[in-house]
């Protein structure tokens, strides 16, 4: 089985329970839980997307060998049209859930495939772990796993290093070493989707510290592992909120969760790297995870971008407010930040960087820079929908109110310019949705951090970058020539 259907992912989750705790009750059937039920859905009509005659030859690929052809997301690009046809697939995801899904599978399925084309770079701990990951990686695309990461220390104390806590273990690591593997202990965040993915990746950041080795690890264990659980936080979406009321938090709410490690194995042939700082604080850059990761996640940025503003335009025009120049100055704004963000796009892939063993990767520089302003972009949108949309916000009826006995009032008084009172009512819960519920004020610290710290994110990009050429264009102009 190489591509799935939703069917065959809702199956895989009814034969692995996992130890889930939410609201204070365990839950280890995540597909039949109302409070999962949705999220559970969300993902499966992604898998069903890629199964569609429509999108099959975009969203799935063969590799000329013979063998089953797998999502394309997993595909190792080896030349300009890899990463089109590859932008192609993600863009059908990304658009289908309006960019509201951050932990789409096809995420983290390009982090273990840019693991695989590195393996090398995990030879460096032991010749065993490049055969891991890649094996890693062929099993995951086969049996077309969805998987997601916990990769963020737990903010206890956040001016002590790992090791420095009283208790040893309040941040994940080592326990001992056995014949079959790591034993585990401690706790990660956040996995988004952790209760109902197949797969949970663990990999440390850069800024790990001199005696920490014991909290440097990369593996990748099954969600249903023995000792391992999920502590989510408190769900926007019981499974009955209306799909009127909430057009978008009915849809696609994604659990978020702490995962707490009691004694877990880590088997062997599922650990890929492990007590070494220096192996650590270089994944990031010497894997290629920031230029695959950074593919997607600016294919899912334009999409959630793109509906932002088009609700903002969508809700000035239902009540003619987009007829005065500092509305459609803002609209402008709002507007120009999408060409930015697919031009940025399609350069990283004019300027793929060849990784020197056969493949390319997208280019650094572009995405990177999206990492940095995007976020800052998403904020500004959000923020001019709420200026924009002012009272009009905050005086929404339910849909039960709509069919009740004050039902002709509302039609009278809640009405637009040219536009009936349930579609502007409609509109203006989208964008209350979108900007000021839970599930929206959720998407907005979500892109706040999801490339972690803007400050250190800001911070690398300077020191990443060759400003050799600048400084020389200064002592040009310096020295008159």
């Amino acid at each position: 089985m190489a591509v799935r259907s939703g069917q065959d992912y809702i199956d895989g989750l009814r034969r692995n329970p996992r130890e889930v705790w939410v609201a204070g009750g365990r839950v280890d059937q995540v597909a039949a839980d109302p409070v999962f039920a949705r999220p559970v859905r969300a993902i499966a009509s992604l898998y069903d997307l890629q199964c569609a005659s429509e999108h099959r030859d975009a969203m799935t690929h063969r590799d000329g060998d013979g063998s089953e052809p797998y999502g394309t997301s997993f595909l190792t690009p080896r030349s300009a049209a890899d990463l089109v046809k590859r932008r192609q697939a993600m863009t059908v995801w990304a658009e289908a859930t309006f960019g509201m899904l951050g932990r789409s599978p096809d995420f983290l399925n390009t982090v273990v495939m840019a693991w695989a084309e590195n393996a090398d770079f995990f030879g460096r701990r032991g010749a065993q772990f490049p055969d891991n990951v890649v094996s890693y990686y062929k099993y995951c695309r086969e049996h077309d796993l969805f998987a997601t990461h916990a990769i963020v220390n737990p903010q206890t104390d956040r001016s002590r290093g790992s090791h420095q806590h009283d208790d040893q273990f309040a941040h994940l690591g080592v326990v001992e070493e056995t014949k079959d593997g790591l034993i585990v202990r401690g706790a990660k965040m956040l996995a988004t989707h952790g209760p109902t993915a197949d797969e949970l990746l663990v990999y440390p950041q850069p800024g790990i510290r001199e005696g920490e080795e014991r909290y440097v690890l990369a593996f990748g264990i099954p969600c249903a592992t023995k000792g391992l659980r999920f502590i989510c936080r408190e769900p926007f979406d019981d499974g009955t909120q209306s799909v009127f009321d909430h057009p978008l938090g009915a849809r696609f709410e994604e659990p978020d969760a702490v995962c707490v490690f009691d004694d877990v194995l880590i088997p062997w042939d599922r650990v890929f790297l492990y007590g070494d700082v220096k192996m650590g604080n270089a994944l990031f850059a010497q894997a290629s995870i920031r230029n695959n990761t950074g593919h997607q996640t600016a294919i899912r940025g334009l999409a959630k971008c793109r509906l932002i503003t088009g609700i903002v335009v969508a809700l000035t025009r239902a009540v003619k407010s987009d007829v005065h120049l500092h509305v459609q100055q803002q609209l402008g704004e709002c507007l120009a930040y999408l060409p930015l963000i697919e031009g940025a796009i399609l350069l990283s892939e004019q300027n793929a960087e060849p990784t020197g063993r056969g493949a390319i990767r997208p280019a650094y520089a572009p995405l990177q820079s999206l990492r940095l302003l995007l976020p800052r972009w998403y904020e500004r949108m959000v923020q001019v929908t709420q200026v924009l949309a002012a009272g009009g916000l905050l005086i929404s009826p339910t849909e039960a109110d709509l069919r009740s006995a004050v039902g002709p009032d509302i039609a009278r008084y809640y009405r637009g310019a040219g536009v009936d009172a349930e579609q502007r009512i409609k509109i203006f819960k989208l964008a209350w949705d979108a900007t000021g519920t839970q599930f929206g004020q959720r998407m907005l610290q979500y892109e706040r951090y999801y490339a972690g710290d803007p400050v250190r994110v800001g911070a690398a990009y300077y020191a990443d970058f060759d400003v050799a050429p600048l400084v020389a264009m200064v002592q040009r102009a310096l020295a008159g020539k």
